[in-house]
């Protein structure tokens, strides 16, 4: 290890007293596209100093080498779950005491991944992940600029540069499959950066805030030490693939072509106790925040379809539904696995759409997703619900003209907790789709940073449609676009 560090010491000493860039990169002999395209990002340098292979600290034994994906894993459309936490340096440590903390989180990393072995493996054939200890593809990365700058106004179109690739819905786009990658942005200033992409096909969310607090726990020395729960396939056994089959054909009728947009709209505490109110008028008893902030959003993007293409399609909202809750106290806590469902809210185009009763259409489609059908599909003959509720979302769409629009919560689920050691995050950032030309109509709902029950929403629309939308003087109402995250 102290070789390693020597190593990239003497890189840094280099690259400091190359006053010119391009003899550098000479020097240096870069000559990849890739890695100079990187290192001309938004006027400041990429480097990528090191990749390597993670492997868990201890073998995984020969019976637990396949890990069977569950029948919600295999419905999954999405192959990466990307996720940024973004560490300002509040402890005037310097870049070397950065360089240094990689070390250790790599350490942590291989010993966290023994007990999350499956995160070890490879996604295979959609089914199931080799636990062959192949490792975590971990990307180390220095940054020439201040993090403090960055975040002082953050381009949308940059930001999955600090991911170890670029997330798509293309599932061969991550090469080797691996189900987990990180990339660890030290910048000049000593800031840090962890981007991840891991396996949509084995972690949800929360169970992905699960990992992060395992690894977190043990880079920092924190007594809690978090053991994955597996059990989710034994509950909901996937036996054959051809329900899968129908699932894809329905996912993709969710995708659209053209050119994403991504833009932040941050809803302020106060804001949504008055978008609550408003949304209770003639309905909804006590709405939660995020069922306030997504009947609004739900609104002012049927608005801005309706002004774009000169007519009201039918909508259709769905959220993503947590079922841990509903699972009982064996699964509430550390569960891997996708352990979520499609609540399903639909507007036909002749229906009036106020707050009030977008908010009560989309209250009715999560209470569907109760104890009730999470018992109906498990066991052998769960997939029976699966497929109702399949067929039901497939017969919406066959009616036809529709505009899609899937809404993601990671709200409640402690992501600023994530301290590795050095602190907490400043910010933490997910899915941005800005500028690729295959995409969902996506609303991905955080917490905002302050902690007093805000939310940033990140929408992920089609470029008409989010010009006429960051335009809504209702949504504008309640919310400020793009605001500095400092």
């Amino acid at each position: 290890m102290s070789q390693c560090l020597e190593g990239v010491r003497h890189l840094l000493a280099s690259l400091q007293s190359c006053c010119d860039l391009e003899l550098y990169k000479k020097s240096r002999g870069i000559e990849d596209p890739e890695i100079l395209a990187r290192e001309t990002l938004f006027n400041m340098d990429i480097e990528i100093i090191s990749q390597e292979s993670i492997k868990p600290s201890s073998p995984t034994p020969p019976n637990l080498k396949t890990f069977e994906l569950s029948l919600l894993d295999q419905l999954i459309i999405s192959p990466y779950v990307p996720i940024i936490l973004y560490y300002p340096n509040n402890n005037g440590d310097t870049i070397f005491q950065a360089i240094e903390r990689s070390i250790a989180l790599k350490k942590s990393l291989s010993k966290t991944l023994t007990q999350f072995y499956p995160l070890a493996g490879r996604v295979k054939d959609n089914l199931s992940i080799d636990c062959d200890d192949v490792g975590a593809n971990f990307v180390l990365a220095l940054v020439h600029r201040r993090l403090d700058e960055f975040l002082r106004n953050p381009d949308h179109g940059l930001i999955n540069r600090f991911l170890p690739f670029e997330p798509s819905f293309d599932e061969s786009s991550a090469g080797e499959a691996r189900v987990t990658n990180v990339q660890m942005n030290i910048f000049e200033c000593g800031g840090i950066v962890i981007g991840l992409c891991i396996s949509h096909k084995i972690l949800d969310g929360a169970a992905l805030h699960t990992f992060l607090k395992g690894w977190s726990n043990m880079a920092s020395g924190a007594k809690e030490v978090v053991y994955p729960n597996l059990t989710a396939p034994s509950l909901f056994p996937a036996k054959s693939s051809w329900l899968r089959d129908i699932s894809m054909v329905i996912s993709q009728s969710l995708l659209k072509q053209g050119k994403c947009v991504t833009k932040r709209f941050l809803f302020g505490s106060d804001a949504i106790a008055k978008l609550k109110t408003k949304a209770a008028t003639n309905g909804v008893q006590n709405p939660t925040r995020v069922e306030a902030v997504s009947a609004l959003i739900w609104k002012c993007a049927m608005a801005a379809s309706k002004e774009a293409c000169g007519l009201q399609n039918t909508s259709r909202l769905t959220h993503f539904v947590n079922l841990r809750k509903k699972l009982g106290p064996t699964l509430s806590k550390h569960s891997i696995c996708n352990l979520i469902w499609i609540a399903n809210a639909v507007c036909p185009d002749s229906h009036e759409t106020t707050l009030d009763g977008l908010a009560n259409k989309v209250r009715e489609s999560i209470s569907k997703i109760d104890v009730e059908f999470v018992n109906k599909a498990q066991g052998d003959e769960g997939y029976i619900a699966i497929m109702k509720s399949l067929q039901e979302m497939g017969q919406v769409a066959s009616k036809g003209p529709i505009d899609n629009y899937s809404f993601t919560s990671w709200c409640n689920m402690g992501f600023y907790e994530i301290d590795f050691g050095w602190g907490k995050p400043s910010w933490v950032t997910g899915l941005v789709g800005d500028g690729v030309p295959v995409f969902m109509n996506l609303v991905s709902l955080m917490d905002a940073k302050s902690g007093d029950g805000g939310i940033e929403a990140w929408l992920n629309l089609d470029e008409i449609d989010m010009k006429i939308l960051q335009g809504n003087q209702e949504l504008l109402a309640y919310a400020s676009l793009d605001p500095s995250p400092l």
